[in-house]
Formats: structure tokens, C-alpha cells, sequence
């Protein structure tokens, strides 16, 4: 016991050394305390900070989403516009190359007038006539109506069906 009366000094001063402990001890309480509060701070504007960060590069990352939404939105209706104009212009080109024009059509128009006349014109001339060829030698053979009278000198005129 002598050795530690020795090491920490004499018992009269251990009451005394006692008390300096203690009062070093309280001030590395508070010490710790300080740095205690000083190391949260510290974290919670690291914190803080990195959330701000992180805010901001987020709002980065929306913006740059709605900027890519609003240019495949252009895009989109772009290629919708350039889809209807397309569908809307075949059919004009189409019917622009098929359709006749009005003269065309009324160039059309006058000669069916004149193709129908020049066929009155031959049905009165004998183009309901039907011919044939007729026998083993292939002579030219006509249907006649047998009902009405022959005509001519000898007879020999006959009324072709018809006419």
C-alpha cells in the first residue's frame, strides 16, 4: 500500500487530487459534450448539403425528363401530321391521274356522241345483217324474213330479217 501512497502522493493529498480528477473528468464530460454537439452539426450540415445536392440534381433530371417528353411530343405529331397529310394526298394524286379532266371529258363525250350516230347510221345501212358462212364450201349465207314477199325482176330479192 506504500507504493500507491507513494505514486498518488500522500494520503492528505489524495483528497485533493481527488477533487482535480473530478474536475478533469466534469471537463472532459463537458469537452465531449462540445465535441459531441459539434460532430452532430457537423453531420447535420453534411447532410443537409448532400440533400441539397441531391434536390437539385434531381430537378436536373425532371427537367431534362420534360424536355424529352415535350420533344418526342413534337416528334409524335409531327410524324401525325405528316401521316394524315400523306394519307390525305394519295388519294388526290390518285384520283388527279385516273379521273379525266372536264375537256378530256367532254372530248369523251363527243365522240360517243359521234361512235353512236355513225352506228344508227350503219344499222340503217344494213349492219343488222346476219351473215354466216354456210355448207362445205363456206359461202356467204344471210338470215332473211321469210314472211315478207320477194322483189325484183325474177324474184330473186329476198327482205334480210330485220330490216
Amino acid at each position: 500500500m506504500e507504493d500507491a501512497v507513494t505514486r498518488t502522493g500522500s494520503p492528505s493529498e489524495v483528497p485533493s487530487q481527488h477533487g482535480e480528477l473530478q474536475a478533469a473528468i466534469e471537463r472532459l464530460g463537458v469537452l465531449v459534450e462540445d465535441l459531441e454537439r459539434v460532430v452532430r452539426q457537423e453531420i447535420r450540415s453534411a447532410f443537409v448539403e448532400e440533400f441539397q445536392m441531391l434536390g437539385a440534381a434531381s430537378q436536373r433530371a425532371a427537367e431534362a425528363l420534360h424536355g424529352v417528353r415535350r420533344a418526342a411530343s413534337m416528334r409524335i405529331a409531327a410524324w401525325a401530321v405528316a401521316l394524315s397529310v400523306a394519307c390525305s394526298a394519295i388519294p388526290v394524286v390518285v384520283s388527279w391521274a385516273v379521273i379525266p379532266s372536264r375537256a378530256a371529258l367532254a372530248q369523251m363525250r363527243r365522240e360517243r356522241d359521234e361512235l353512236a350516230a355513225s352506228v344508227d347510221r350503219l344499222q340503217l345501212q344494213g349492219g343488222k345483217i346476219d351473215l354466216q358462212r354456210c355448207g362445205v364450201e363456206r359461202r356467204l349465207c344471210v338470215r332473211i324474213e321469210r314472211s315478207a314477199p320477194a322483189y325484183g325482176p325474177q324474184a330473186d330479192y329476198l327482205v334480210v330479217k330485220g330490216y
